[in-house]
C-alpha cells in the first residue's frame, strides 16, 4: 500500500488503481451495505455501555474492569485497523470485510456465555479484531466506488452513520435489556454480523489496489504496540498510580514505539502509514479533529449513560432514548456540512464544530444530583451540532487530501484516528471518573461490612445496590455515592472539554481555509 503523495501514480493513473464497478445494486446499494457494516462496528462500541450497571453487579466488575470491558474492543480495533486495512488493499476490501464479520459474529456469540470479567474482556478483544477487519473496507469502498462528483455526499452519509450508529446500538441494546439480560446484546450482534456479511457479498464491489506495496511489518508492530501501551497506561495509571513501575514502563514503551514508527516510516519506500502525510495541512487537521471528536463522544457515552441510569433512575431503553437527540441533530448537520464548507471554508467549519462540542461538554459538567434531564439535553444538543460539523469535515479533509488510488490508506487513517480517539476517550474519562469517585465517597463507608464497603468503592452501581439492600439506613449512603459519581462525571467532562477546546484553537490558527482537492 502506497501512502506517500508522490508515490500514488507510480504504476498507472489513479482512476484505474481501484476496481470501482458497483454491480446491479448501484451506488445506493454500496452505501447501504457499507453503512450497515459500519453501524455494526460502531454500535458495538457504545451498546455495552448500557449494561455496565448490570455487569458491575452480575460479574462483580470494578470500575477498572468495566473500563477494560468497554475498551478491550476499542483498543484491538484501533491497534489493528491500519495493518488489516493494508491487507484489504492487497487481497480485496470486501473479502477482508466479510471475513471480519465471521470473526466478529463468532466472538460475539462466545461473549454471550462469559461468566467472568476476564473471559468477557478476552472475547471483546477478539470482537475488536473482527471489527478491525471490517472497518477499513467501509469508507474505502465508498470512496473508491463513487465518482469524484458524488464522493463528498457518500463520505458525509458515512460520517453521519458513524456518529448515529452509536445511538442506534444503544437503542437496540436498551430494548433488549428491557426484557433480557446483557447477554442478549452479544447474541443480537452476532445475528447482525450475518446480515452485514450477506449485504456486503450481494451489494458491494471487491475494490483493491491493483499494485499493492510490500507489507510493512515493523510499522504494524510499532503502531499496535504504541496504541495498546498508551491505553493500558491511562487506565492503570489512574487505578494503580502513575509512579508504579508497570505504568512508567508502559509510557516508555509508548514513546519508543511511536518514535520507531516515525523513524522507520520516513526511511521505508512503502511504509504502512507514511509519517510525511502529516505534513499535509488538511490531512493533519482532519486527523486531529476526528481524534478529539471521538475521544469526547465515546468517553461521554461511557460515563453519561451511567448518569442517566444511576442518577436519574432511567431504564436502559429510556436512557438510550434520552440520547436520541444527538442522532436527530448529527445526521442532518453532517449532510449540510459539504455545502457549509463551500460557503465559509473548512477552517471555520472545523473550529465552530469543535467549539460547540466543547461547550456541550462544559454545560453537562455543571450538572449536580438534582439537575434532571433538561440541562443535560441542552448540553447534548450543543454537542450534537458540534459532532455533525466536525465529524463530516474531518473525514472529508483526510480522504480529500489523498487521491483515489490512496483511499485505502485514507480510510485506514480515518478509522485509526476514530478508534484511537474512542479508546483514549473511554480510558481517560473512565479513569478520571473512577479516581474522583473513589476519592469523594463518604467516610461513613468504613462503617459498613468490608465486603459491602469494597463493592461500593468498586463502582457506583454496586454502591447503590448496597444502599438499596440496607433499606432506610442506606439513604445516606445512596446520597454519598451519587454525589461522588457526579464529582467524577464533572471532572472527566472538564478534562476532555479542555482538550477539545485546545483542538479548536489549533484549527483556528493551523487548519487550511479551503478543503483539499486531490482526486
Amino acid at each position: 500500500m502506497s501512502t506517500s503523495p508522490h508515490r500514488a501514480s507510480d504504476h498507472q493513473p489513479e482512476d484505474r488503481q481501484d476496481t470501482v464497478a458497483t454491480g446491479r445494486a448501484g451506488h445506493n446499494g454500496v452505501l447501504f451495505a457499507m453503512c450497515l457494516s459500519l453501524v455494526l462496528v460502531v454500535a458495538s462500541v457504545s451498546a455495552l455501555n448500557l449494561a455496565l450497571p448490570d455487569l458491575a453487579i452480575d460479574l462483580s466488575a470494578t470500575n477498572a474492569s468495566l473500563t477494560w470491558i468497554a475498551d478491550g474492543y476499542t483498543v484491538a480495533l484501533a491497534a489493528l485497523v491500519l495493518p488489516l486495512g493494508a491487507i484489504g488493499d492487497r487481497i480485496g476490501r470486501r473479502n477482508v470485510l466479510v471475513a471480519g464479520t465471521v470473526v466478529f459474529g463468532a466472538a460475539s456469540l462466545a461473549a454471550s456465555f462469559a461468566d467472568s470479567t476476564t473471559t468477557l474482556i478476552v472475547w471483546r478483544v477478539v470482537m475488536g479484531l473482527g471489527a478491525a477487519m471490517i472497518m477499513p473496507g467501509t469508507l474505502s469502498t465508498i470512496t473508491a466506488a463513487f465518482p469524484p462528483g458524488q464522493r463528498a455526499k457518500g463520505v458525509a452519509t458515512w460520517s453521519g452513520f458513524a456518529a448515529a450508529g452509536a445511538i442506534i446500538g444503544m437503542l437496540a441494546a436498551g430494548a433488549l435489556l428491557e426484557w433480557f439480560s446483557w447477554r442478549s446484546i452479544f447474541i443480537a450482534s452476532a445475528a447482525t454480523a450475518v446480515v452485514a456479511a450477506a449485504a456486503a457479498l450481494l451489494l458491494s464491489p471487491n475494490t483493491k489496489d491493483e499494485h499493492p506495496s510490500p507489507p510493512d511489518v515493523s510499522g504494524a508492530v510499532c503502531t499496535a504496540l504504541g496504541i495498546g501501551t498508551l491505553v493500558f497506561a491511562i487506565i492503570e495509571g489512574n487505578e494503580r498510580g502513575w509512579t508504579e513501575p508497570v505504568v512508567v514502563a508502559s509510557l516508555v514503551v509508548t514513546v519508543l514505539a511511536f518514535t520507531a514508527y516515525a523513524w522507520l516510516g520516513l526511511r521505508r519506500e512503502h511504509p504502512l502509514l507514511d509519517p510525511a502525510l502529516f505534513g499535509i495541512r488538511g490531512f493533519r487537521a482532519g486527523a486531529i479533529v476526528v481524534l478529539v471528536q471521538f475521544m469526547a463522544v465515546f468517553g461521554f457515552f461511557f460515563v453519561g449513560l451511567q448518569y442517566l441510569q444511576l442518577i436519574l433512575g432511567y431504564s436502559p431503553l429510556k436512557a438510550a432514548a434520552a440520547l436520541v437527540p444527538v442522532a436527530v441533530v448529527v445526521l442532518p448537520t453532517s449532510q449540510v456540512t459539504p455545502h457549509l464548507v463551500r460557503r465559509v471554508g473548512m477552517k471555520a467549519t472545523m473550529t465552530v464544530g469543535l467549539l460547540l462540542l466543547s461547550a456541550g461538554l462544559f454545560v453537562i459538567s455543571r450538572l449536580d444530583v438534582g439537575s434532571g434531564y433538561p440541562p443535560f439535553l441542552g448540553g447534548l444538543v450543543l454537542a450534537g451540532f458540534g459532532i455533525g460539523l466536525s465529524g463530516a469535515v474531518g473525514t472529508s479533509a483526510i480522504t480529500g487530501s489523498l487521491g483515489r488510488g490512496q483511499q485505502g490508506v485514507a480510510s485506514a487513517m480515518n478509522d485509526t484516528t476514530r478508534e484511537v480517539g474512542s479508546a483514549v476517550g473511554i480510558a481517560l474519562m473512565g479513569s478520571i471518573y473512577g479516581s474522583h469517585y473513589r476519592a469523594n465517597l463518604p467516610g461513613s463507608l468504613d462503617q459498613l461490612p468490608p465486603e459491602a464497603a469494597e463493592a461500593a468503592r468498586d463502582s457506583a452501581a454496586a454502591g447503590l445496590h448496597v444502599a438499596d439492600q440496607l433499606g432506610v439506613r442506606g439513604a445516606g449512603l445512596a446520597d454519598g455515592v451519587k454525589a461522588a459519581f457526579m464529582d467524577g462525571l464533572s471532572a472527566s467532562l472538564i478534562a476532555v472539554g479542555v482538550i477539545v477546546l485546545a483542538a479548536a484553537v489549533g484549527c483556528l490558527f493551523r487548519a487550511p481555509k479551503a478543503p483539499p482537492t486531490a482526486d
